[in-house]
């Protein structure tokens, strides 16, 4: 997450929440990113079916130009520990940060998908994941793409379950960075870093789960799908991936 909505933003949850109980729900923009890199198939979420088999789709949420997302900014509180959580410096921290750019832009942890006519009555980095889960389950025929990465239902779900969160755990921003890591390392980071996948395999691998990062033609994997676009050039995303991957 054809354009038919007009721009696909998000915004702050005190500016939607006044007209968000007499607003009807949109229909689904978004699909499952699950089972990408190997023969595995696709999970779905109901919510957010997919008009195609190929992997998964995340909404653009910049205007139409391109230039800015059009969000207002929320502040979140400070993250809780976790175990295993990401360091704030290094590729993946790099990678991440190029990610948001792409997908959540100033909007950041507290991002919330602009087609979500009922949106979280909380930031969603004050929520805890039980929280996140009872609002998808209440407001079903809506996109649910959430926080930094825009991550859908089924993504969420499957993550969760494989970190061993429970329901009680915050989704603060370093869960959702852990979270991203996972799909980083699904992308093929450590054989990145190994050297056995080239830097644009990778890229092309991340374009796969990622709908605001281009593929080498500038385009998104899922261009005019669901009103998915690239929000960044090819240029730059190669140009950022060689401050991680020269050569």
């Amino acid at each position: 997450m054809g354009r038919t909505t007009g721009l696909i933003t998000i915004i702050t949850l005190a500016a939607h929440a006044a007209s968000a109980a007499a607003a009807a729900p949109l229909g689904s923009l978004l699909a499952g990113a699950d089972g990408l890199f190997e023969d595995r198939p696709a999970l779905i979420d109901r919510d957010e079916p997919d008009s195609r088999s190929a992997g998964p789709r995340l909404a653009s949420l910049f205007d139409e130009n391109g230039a800015r997302p059009l969000v207002v900014p929320t502040s979140g509180r400070a993250a809780l520990p976790t175990p295993g959580a990401p360091s704030a410096r290094g590729p993946a921290a790099h990678i991440r940060h190029v990610i948001a750019q792409a997908e959540a832009g100033g909007m950041g942890y507290d991002a919330v998908q602009h087609g979500a006519r009922v949106p979280p009555r909380r930031a969603p980095t004050d929520m805890t994941l039980g929280q996140i889960f009872d609002w998808i389950r209440a407001t079903p025929g809506q996109p649910h793409a959430i926080g930094r990465y825009q991550f859908i239902p089924a993504t969420l779900r499957r993550l969760v379950r494989q970190a061993g969160l429970s329901e009680q755990t915050r989704f603060s921003a370093r869960v959702q960075d852990r979270l991203a890591d996972m799909l980083l390392e699904e992308a093929g980071l450590a054989r990145a870093q190994a050297g056995r996948l080239g830097r644009r395999a990778f890229m092309h691998n991340l374009a796969k789960i990622w709908a605001g990062l281009p593929t080498a033609s500038g385009r998104s994997y899922y261009h005019g799908h669901a009103g998915n676009r690239a929000t960044m050039s090819w240029a730059r995303f190669d140009a950022e991936m060689a401050k991680v991957f020269p050569g």
